[in-house]
């Protein structure tokens, strides 16, 4: 699985953090989420997967 961000459209919203808080991240004073690894295990699927489903800018793609 690959994931990957549009940072034109990311506004930061930092719900896919709270679905999948192993693969994204939102440091501090950061106005867009951070990708901690874009190539996270099989067993992150499901949560990636709702991670990019929750994001209001639908800035996240998953690709399997």
């Amino acid at each position: 699985m690959r994931v990957t961000v549009d940072y034109d459209l990311c506004a930061g919203h930092g719900q896919c953090l709270l679905a999948a808080p192993d693969v994204f991240d939102l440091p501090d004073g950061s106005e867009q989420v951070v990708i901690l690894d874009r190539d996270p295990p099989q067993s992150e699927y499901e949560a990636v997967v709702r991670a990019a489903a929750m994001c209001p800018a639908q800035a996240l793609r998953v690709v399997n």
